[in-house]
């Protein structure tokens, strides 16, 4: 028997309630627990196109079935679902499929291709300028530069699945800066190339988050109205030795990308 994870992939174009019962039964023997191969399960039919924004997903006494797991475990998955945005509930009516945002995991410095391409979307970035450019008194703090000393600054508008999803403003200091400019930053990403072209070893970022009211060039770019509200993350990016190596402003939409973090209580 194969991981239900991967099993679904066996089934292309066929709905959960259309898969034999034979055919169901999860890997007892897996370090996966049951609820989360149901919630994979679900998740890459999502993924793939089999269940599109608004399908009602089987009743519950119907993936008890489907599965032939407990009810708490498939409530559990449901449960992880709904979290994630994947499904909605309507009250007497069921449980349908949302229209898909992708996730990003906070507690782990990862680009946005790394996040976004094991969730199967397809991202890119059109490369909206770069410049060398004086440092203000927040980029010269930020990366202990001199204030007005010259820095590079790239712009890039991330797709996601074909839909502008984020607008990025990076500064680097001058010497990675110019190196960056000659990279190709429409399909490669940044942490990727400083860390297998560069041989930069990268440490940790800091983060601050915000809300931030899209203006005109937001707007147009991202598609949503001037005064939209979108998530603002400032970011520091260090490298190992603990010396800043990037600073940015990046601006989400907020209908379609979500991030998640765990906090442990210390």
């Amino acid at each position: 028997m194969t991981n239900v994870a991967h099993r679904a992939n066996e089934w292309p174009g066929k709905k959960l309630e259309s898969i034999p019962v034979s055919t169901r039964l999860l890997v007892e023997a897996s370090p996966i627990p049951f609820y989360a191969q149901v919630r994979d399960a679900v998740r890459t039919r999502i993924f793939d196109g089999t269940l599109i924004s608004h399908d009602r997903l089987p009743s519950e006494n119907q993936m008890i079935e489907i599965f032939g797991v407990s009810r708490i475990t498939i409530r559990l998955a449901l449960k992880e679902l709904e979290n994630e945005g994947l499904i909605f509930r309507v009250h007497g009516k069921g449980t349908f499929v949302s229209k898909p945002k992708a996730f990003q995991d906070l507690t782990t410095l990862q680009s946005f291709g790394e996040a976004m391409q094991p969730q199967g979307f397809e991202t890119y970035s059109k490369l909206i300028a770069v410049k060398e450019v004086a440092a203000n008194a927040q980029v010269a703090n930020r990366l202990k530069q001199v204030l007005g000393g010259s820095v590079v600054e790239i712009k890039r508008l991330r797709y996601l699945n074909r839909e502008p999803m984020s607008y990025e403003t990076s500064y680097f200091p001058i010497e990675i800066g110019r190196k960056l400019a000659r990279e190709d930053l429409s399909t490669k990403d940044i942490l990727v190339i400083l860390e297998n072209s560069f041989r930069i070893q990268v440490g940790h970022a800091d983060l601050v988050l915000g809300a931030h009211l899209a203006d005109e060039t937001q707007g147009r770019l991202l598609k949503v109205e001037s005064g939209s509200p979108l998530l603002h993350i400032e970011r520091l990016t260090h490298a190992a030795d603990g010396g800043p190596i990037m600073y940015e402003h990046l601006f989400h939409r907020g209908d379609a990308f979500r991030y998640t973090v765990r906090v442990n209580r210390g």
